[in-house]
């Protein structure tokens, strides 16, 4: 159902050193990247999401929408405590640290963050107790 999901940047290199570890730690590799914009996603397979950051097309200020966010779905939550901390080591900032989330599920784990532009993104597993 998703193609991609792109989220404006100020500062293309800045948004990259901030998603490249992010989206290794997920398994992603950068797969397209030019002076206006950088993918990320698999590029073998060009029906999967992918993610992008760049700066706007009509050349206006890039700008975070309130209430906007991208939710990664993650299989447990000792790599949602990774990530997390990726991206406080690469510029983002706290939203709500890797934690349990019982209002939204009894096995629902979650971590929030903000890239250098504002940008909210989450890290979510729906059951962190479920096995196999």
């Amino acid at each position: 159902m998703i193609g991609y999901t792109m989220v404006g940047t100020t500062d293309l290199d800045r948004a990259v050193r901030f998603y490249d570890p992010v989206f290794a730690e997920m398994g992603l590799k950068q797969c397209y990247k030019d002076e206006q914009v950088a993918f990320w996603g698999d590029k073998t397979d060009t029906n999967a999401p992918r993610f992008a950051t760049g700066y706007p097309f009509d050349g206006g200020k890039a700008g975070v929408g309130n209430g906007t966010m991208t939710a990664f779905l993650i299989e447990d939550s000792a790599r949602i405590d990774r990530l997390h901390g990726h991206a406080m080591a690469n510029g983002g900032s706290d939203e709500g640290a890797p934690g349990l989330r019982p209002d939204y599920g009894e096995g629902f784990y979650a971590a929030y963050v903000r890239d250098p532009d504002g940008n909210k993104i989450a890290f979510v597993c729906y059951d962190v107790n479920k096995k196999g």
